[in-house]
C-alpha cells in the first residue's frame, strides 16, 4: 500500500455577518470537499503549510492566510486507479485574503462559498463534516469570524 501526505485549507470569510467556508467540487469524482493536494507535488522540500496555501490558491482560486492547524491530521484509505493508498491529510484553518473561486484550476469542476449549515450538508464525506466542526471553535477563538 502506497502512503501519501496531503495538505489543505478550511478557508473562512465573513459575508454580511455570516461565516462562509470555501468548498470545491472535484472534476470526475463529483465529491465536495476542501481544497487539498499532495505535499511536495512540485517542490520536493515543500512543507505541509506551503502545500496547503498552494492548493487553496490552485483549487479554490483564492489566497488565504493560515490561522491554525486542526489538532490532528485526517487519515483514511482510498483506492486510486486500482492502487490502495494510505492517506494522511493536514488541514489548516485559514482566513480568506483575496481572489475569486471562479479562478480554480482544471482539477476542480466548481469552487464556491457556502454558509456553515449548507457546507455541512454539501460535504460528501463524514470526516470533512467533522473537520468543519473542529475548525469552528478554532476560528472563533482566533477572532477572525
Amino acid at each position: 500500500m502506497r502512503k501519501e501526505t496531503s495538505a489543505g485549507g478550511i478557508v473562512f470569510k465573513k459575508d454580511k455577518n455570516k461565516n462562509m467556508v470555501l468548498l470545491v467540487k472535484h472534476a470526475g469524482t463529483n465529491y465536495w470537499g476542501f481544497p487539498k493536494g499532495l505535499v511536495g507535488d512540485f517542490q520536493k522540500d515543500e512543507s505541509p503549510k506551503q502545500a496547503a496555501l498552494r492548493e487553496v490558491e490552485e483549487e479554490g482560486g483564492v489566497k488565504a492566510k493560515i490561522i491554525t492547524p486542526l489538532p490532528k491530521p485526517t487519515r483514511y484509505q482510498t483506492n486510486w486507479r486500482g492502487e490502495e493508498i494510505d492517506k494522511t491529510v493536514y488541514y489548516y484553518v485559514m482566513q480568506f485574503l483575496s481572489g475569486n473561486p471562479a479562478n480554480h484550476d482544471h482539477e476542480i469542476a466548481e469552487a464556491k462559498w457556502f454558509n456553515i449549515k449548507d457546507a455541512s450538508e454539501t460535504l460528501t464525506y463524514q470526516n470533512d463534516r467533522q473537520n468543519l466542526q473542529q475548525a469552528l471553535p478554532l476560528l472563533h477563538t482566533s477572532g477572525v469570524c
